[in-house]
């Protein structure tokens, strides 16, 4: 089967979200923040390069091409509005709203890759960096919301379920971005010069964004233990009662363990900060101050 973007972009959820680039493009092009324009520069460039390659007697082109240069431009794209939500402090009531609408279209890139019938797995097409940054983009973007939410004590007093339920999708994408490469096995087979490069292989440490990843993930079930409380049937219940609406569609089903899995993220990230990344720069002052609360407290 002969694989055509234009045909796929017939969906209209799909031209929606291509109308969504296209409208940030053009309504953005004279940024006058340099620091964000260079990904709506970056952005333009990709869209333009898969343009250019859906034109007439060009339909031979890659599909894998066509859908990494389209999963480039979202995530250029998306990172301009991300940036302006966050340097804005989510501000105003519709943030919530825009939060919801960032995270379908970072979730669109994989759903057009099934889609296609090409009969591949998204990580197979789009490469496992791409996957990764789409779905850390996903949890990173909730972890900022509920950073500045929780400080809003009226607004997290009257949205409790909703917050967790934030909490608990962000940690889901965080989770979900560690899984996709394993951590090296260090056995009598494997032989590395540079041990600590060896821990942090062995611990699934391959990047900053991974540490920093475990660190986000740990910090949000922290806030989900504090804010909300480990009452997994009540908590049920609460998140049932969040409408789709709130959060949309992309919502994750499964419930977190808030307090296990804080303990294990965190205590991953402490060892790694303190052993083989020792003096790097790595802050463990509030997560070992995090560690303890988790230990504390009990059903």
């Amino acid at each position: 089967m002969q694989f055509s973007f234009r045909q796929v972009r017939r969906e209209s959820w799909r031209n929606n979200v291509w109308k969504h680039i296209i409208a940030v493009l053009t309504q953005n092009n004279k940024c006058q923040l340099p620091s964000f324009g260079i990904f709506l520069a970056k952005g333009s460039a990709a869209l333009e390069k898969l343009k250019d390659l859906c034109k007439e007697g060009k339909e031979k082109a890659r599909h894998s091409t066509l859908l990494q240069l389209y999963t480039q431009a979202v995530l250029d794209v998306t990172y301009f509005e991300e940036s302006q939500l966050v340097d804005e402090d989510f501000a105003g009531e519709s943030s919530l709203q825009k939060v919801k609408e960032l995270i379908c279209i970072l979730s669109d890139p994989e759903d057009l890759v099934r889609e296609c019938s090409i009969n591949e797995e998204p990580i197979n097409i789009l490469g496992t960096d791409l996957v990764e940054c789409l779905y850390w983009r996903k949890g990173a973007l909730l972890y900022m919301y509920c950073h500045t939410a929780k400080e809003r004590s009226e607004w997290l007093r009257g949205n409790i379920a909703l917050f967790k339920k934030c909490l608990n999708d962000g940690v889901h994408y965080l989770k979900r971005m560690l899984s996709f490469r394993c951590p090296l096995h260090l056995d009598g087979d494997v032989l590395l010069q540079d041990k600590d490069t060896a821990r942090l292989l062995s611990e699934g440490v391959f990047s900053d964004t991974h540490l920093l990843a475990m660190m986000y993930s740990g910090e949000m079930c922290y806030w989900g233990l504090k804010y909300c409380g480990e009452g997994k049937q009540e908590s049920l219940k609460m998140m049932d009662s969040v409408s789709d609406g709130d959060l949309g569609s992309r919502s994750q089903g499964a419930l977190v363990d808030f307090r296990e899995l804080g303990k294990t993220m965190l205590t991953k990230y402490v060892a790694v900060c303190e052993g083989p990344l020792k003096d790097q720069g790595w802050n463990t002052i509030s997560a070992n101050e995090m560690l303890c609360y988790l230990r504390k407290v009990h059903s």
